[in-house]
């Protein structure tokens, strides 16, 4: 038995357009509403067929749904939730794929108070946007964090669960702070350096641009990719998160203090051990199937 009958998918980016093509896909008896602020996404995702119906406000989005998916930056959601708020079906399920937690959970129940709130997040996504971005399998063995409120009805979190898993994800539940210094390690942080390093190299008078192009290794390729994620989503998870990233980043200056350290003082006992124990984290998350053990990342070199 399918979890909801009537889904509405508010937010036709890369993470929303690839839930409507997952429900499609995985669930085709689903009818599909969907709504994006900018109508030249609502025109493109009309053009591709992207929902049984798209309309042009958001309340007319939601007046039937059982599940509504917020796919949109958190510092928006709050915003968003209003302006459907007065539309909303009194037993209609609210939840979110954004990044940040804490932030979200406080602004959606300021927003939609007396409504079921289960807050999710996919970890899965790519440095492409818009509505022809997403793909129906992006949820494939990915993990879907859940992080209801306390004192959410059960019944509502099973169900929001049950509809990640017929999107091919793995589902885990946390408590909506926790999850937000997780993600400040494995997600939040990784970013930061990323536009840190892609910005320096681009700063950087003693060399080109033409030569940083032209001769990225495959780390600096690496962090492009990362850099090159949406800004407006990317601005409002530091904001949102801001506690969380601040004390990872000082953790981080801190660790990056003493490899300068080492790498000073000729240290190689400390270096080679460093680069042994993050050896042993990549294992792991390939052996989790978190990744592709594949050379240079499945790269082609023909």
């Amino acid at each position: 038995m399918l979890p909801f009958a009537r889904v509405t998918v508010i937010g036709l980016g890369l993470i929303g357009s690839s839930v409507t093509r997952a429900v499609r896909a995985r669930m085709p008896t689903v009818r599909l509403t969907g709504y994006d602020a900018d109508p030249s996404v609502r025109d493109t995702a009309r053009a591709i067929e992207l929902c049984d119906d798209v309309t042009d406000t958001a309340g007319a989005s939601v007046i039937d749904a059982d599940l509504v998916v917020l796919c949109v930056p958190v510092g928006a959601m709050g915003a968003v939730a209003a302006e459907l708020a007065a539309d909303l079906p009194a037993d209609a399920i609210v939840t979110d794929v954004g990044s940040c937690k804490a932030s979200v959970v406080e602004a959606l129940q300021a927003a939609l108070p007396g409504t079921t709130i289960v807050p999710a997040h996919p970890v899965a996504g790519t440095e492409q946007s818009g509505p022809e971005a997403g793909f129906a399998t992006l949820f494939n063995h990915r993990w879907c964090i859940l992080t209801p409120p306390e004192g959410t009805d059960p019944v509502a979190i099973e169900r929001v669960a049950s509809f990640w898993r017929n999107l091919g994800a793995e589902i885990e539940t946390m408590a909506p702070e926790h999850h937000d210094r997780v993600l400040a390690v494995t997600s939040h942080l990784p970013h930061l350096i990323a536009y840190t390093i892609v910005g320096t190299a681009s700063d950087l008078e003693e060399v080109t641009r033409s030569e940083v192009i032209k001769y990225s290794a495959g780390g600096f390729r690496d962090f492009t990719r990362i850099a090159a994620s949406d800004p407006t989503m990317w601005r409002d998870v530091f904001l949102s998160n801001r506690e969380a990233v601040l004390d990872m980043l000082q953790r981080f200056s801190e660790d990056l203090s003493a490899l300068q350290r080492a790498i000073r003082w000729g240290k190689g006992d400390e270096l080679f051990e460093l680069f042994e124990r993050t050896r042993a984290v990549r294992r792991s998350i390939v052996e989790e199937g978190q990744d592709d053990a594949a050379p240079d990342f499945g790269r082609s070199h023909e």
